[in-house]
This record gives structure tokens, C-alpha cells and sequence, in this order.
């Protein structure tokens, strides 16, 4: 195996809640900064620039997750790679795929709620 280049390295199976976990953090960290530092007017609602930033990271954030659980996806469905490796390019895709659904629900409310009210 070549490390995490591989579908086959375990650590997928954890990165995908983490690399979810860190952009949650990120966005509502950078979200609370920018609600201190530079508000937008809530007469506005939710189409103002600190929303269109969050969907935009959002977006970015789930398409690299979709494409990782793609990738894992297809590598397990594989016949020659022995059967653990295939349990765990499947299951890391899983891990994947919930990160990814995560953060779409996570994003939901930036269709309809302004963010520093």
C-alpha cells in the first residue's frame, strides 16, 4: 500500500468524519469571527456575502467528500484486492458518504436564515 493514496489504508475510514469535523469547526468558528468583526445587516437575511461564503465552503467541502467516497466506493468493488481491503475501501466510502450528507444538512439553514441574528 502507498499510505493514504491508497483506498485501501485504513485511515479512510476515520478522515472523512474528521475532514467533516474540521470544516465544522472552521465554519462556525470563521462564522462567529466575521459576526464580530464585520456583521451583515439583517435586513438582508440570507442572501448577504457571509452566507454566500459558508455555501460556497459548504459546496467545496461536500464535492471533495463525495468524490473520496466515490473513489473508495469504486476500489472496493474491485475483485482483486483481498477481502479486508475490500471491507475497508467500502466502509471508509460509507464514512465518506455520511460526512458528506452531514454537511449539506449542516449548510441547510444558510438558504433561510440570516447568520448573525
Amino acid at each position: 500500500m502507498k499510505g493514504l493514496r491508497s483506498p485501501y489504508h485504513p485511515g479512510h475510514i476515520a478522515l472523512g468524519l474528521v475532514l467533516w469535523s474540521l470544516w465544522f469547526v472552521a465554519i462556525y468558528g470563521g462564522l462567529s469571527v466575521a459576526c464580530a468583526l464585520a456583521p451583515p445587516e439583517p435586513e438582508q437575511g440570507p442572501w448577504n456575502w457571509l452566507n454566500a461564503l459558508l455555501g460556497v465552503s459548504a459546496l467545496l467541502t461536500a464535492a471533495a467528500l463525495a468524490a473520496l467516497a466515490v473513489w473508495c466506493w469504486r476500489a472496493g468493488k474491485l475483485r482483486h484486492p483481498p477481502g479486508h481491503q475490500r471491507f475497508v475501501a467500502l466502509l471508509a466510502a460509507s464514512t465518506y458518504g455520511v460526512a458528506t450528507v452531514a454537511t449539506l444538512v449542516i449548510a441547510l439553514p444558510i438558504l433561510s436564515l440570516p447568520p448573525c441574528v
